[in-house]
């Protein structure tokens, strides 16, 4: 049995703001079977104190970081997890990293500074009986970890740490004058370890201090070394390359099954895609029309290039296809879409976030577009080849990894699942809606597609393998 203590930021069911709670919820039960016992620390925002119910204390902190803290274990449907209670850091309106006006926590450097403490503590001297083989943070909240597990483990051996990217763009920076505040040695803030042009970085911390990187495709991995896609750390991941790997998502096959989903009517190609199109298009207010019913759900903001998306879609609705879109970011972004659906009877737009729809969307489509300008890996083009609705993808990251063009070549072999488009321009896309609306008048040809997509595996098998070995590696070393 291997012991993996797993620190995010967010997870289903209880938190989420995007796809990396879904990889930190899903991940323990893919793990299970292979021996691997996950517990998974999370804050205690409100919300989760809500879900939670009875939970016993398996360690307190007089003192964390302003004020008293504790960590409670509990199981949930299954789940075992371990929230930091700290009122003062987690008790308050708003989301996990904005305020109420959309604002970044003016203090989110010590929110998560106490969330890596608290799991090097776990990783140091355990919770209650239960002591972890191996800690994996994600993300630059789980950044700081190693510092602390520096600090704490000075007298004795410390527990390998994994770290995994999600997404290479937040830093978790704060300036250099605040080490004594987070509770970091001055001494460590150097080039080798924290130090990042003059402040502290939180994902520099854990890049530098992790045993391995890990981050959600292979292709992404590759990217992250260069500077159109490091963000600054390509050269910090250009000394760790060695020990950086890439491990492709997978999804929740039970949460998002076709054959059982309640959100959905009958799911049997073609008919059940029929009714569910249908009945998508009432709830919308579409139309009927002759081309491909396009799907988007999605955060609206530039790294998901929604104003390529924009500016390409008279491509598709010229060409008799639809769309209909969920997402929240970018106000601009949401006032541009929301002018285009008052303007235009095939085009259906909702601001926010709603789950139940998002399974509609993806059920009822034709195609499901991911435009981003880059994608580590992508969840909703894995949702979409479950679904048989074809994902339509800009060639980055994991969508590269995901997605099988519709190339000639690759539709004579019958392989193809999708279409990428390259480069990431809005000329490309707009080509590539061209390219997607001839293979849609072709329905031989496009069920070809549906049923190539619904045979791919997206499920956590094979990257559940992949971590599996990689802890079994670092503890090995580690004894």
């Amino acid at each position: 049995m291997t012991r993996i203590l797993s620190v995010a930021s967010e997870c289903v069911p209880f938190v989420k703001t995007g796809g990396l709670a879904d990889v930190v919820g899903a991940l323990p039960a893919a793990l299970a079977p292979m021996g691997c016992e996950v517990k998974t620390l999370i804050p205690g925002y409100p919300a989760v104190m809500e879900k939670i119910g009875k939970a016993k204390t398996v360690t307190t902190f007089d003192e964390l970081f302003g004020g008293p803290a504790r960590v409670l274990e509990t199981v949930v449907d299954g789940f075992s997890m371990l929230v930091l209670e700290a009122a003062h850091l987690f008790d308050r309106a708003g989301g996990p990293y904005l305020d109420e006006g959309g604002q970044d926590w003016i203090d989110n450097a010590k929110r998560f500074a106490a969330l890596s403490y608290a799991g090097a503590y776990i990783g140091a001297n355990g919770a209650a009986a239960w002591m972890p083989d191996v800690v994996h943070g994600h993300d630059w909240q789980a950044g700081l970890i190693p510092e602390y597990l520096h600090n704490l483990c000075q007298d004795g051996p410390k527990p390998p740490f994994v770290f995994t990217v999600h997404n290479i763009a937040f830093h978790g920076n704060a300036p250099r004058e605040r080490c004594a505040d987070l509770w970091l040695d001055p001494w460590r803030l150097a080039t080798e370890h924290f130090e990042y042009w003059g402040q502290i970085s939180a994902l520099k911390a854990g890049l530098m201090g992790a045993t391995k990187i890990t981050t959600v495709s292979q292709t992404y991995a590759e990217e992250l070394l260069t500077s159109e896609f490091g963000m600054g750390m390509e050269g910090v991941l250009a000394v760790r390359q060695a020990d950086l790997v890439g491990i492709v998502n997978g999804i929740d096959t039970d949460v998002w099954n076709p054959q059982t989903d309640p959100e959905i009517q009958t799911y049997k190609l073609p008919n059940g895609k029929k009714a569910n199109k249908a009945a998508l298009r009432s709830e919308f207010g579409l139309p009927d029309a002759d081309g491909p019913l396009c799907v988007l759900v999605s955060r609206l903001s530039g790294q998901k290039g929604i104003d390529l998306l924009i500016e390409a879609l008279p491509a598709l609705l010229e060409r008799g296809g639809q769309l209909a879109l969920l997402g929240s970011g970018d106000p601009a972004l949401e006032a541009k879409l929301l002018d285009m659906a008052t303007g235009n009877p095939n085009v259906g737009v909702r601001i926010g976030y709603d789950e139940a729809l998002a399974h509609r969307l993806i059920a009822g489509g034709d195609a499901i577009l991911v435009p981003s300008r880059f994608e580590p890996c992508g969840l909703t083009q894995l949702y979409g080849l479950r679904y048989g609705t074809v994902p339509f993808v800009t060639l980055t990251g994991g969508l590269a990894d995901t997605v099988i063009n519709a190339s000639p070549a690759a539709l004579a072999r019958n392989v193809a699942t999708g279409v990428q488009v390259f480069p990431i321009t809005a000329g490309a896309i707009a080509n590539g809606f061209v390219r997607l609306c001839t293979l849609f008048a072709q329905p031989k040809v496009w069920g070809s597609l549906q049923r190539n997509a619904m045979r791919q595996p997206v499920g956590w098998e094979t990257s559940a393998a992949a971590f599996h070995a990689l802890y079994t590696q670092v503890t090995s070393k580690a004894n």
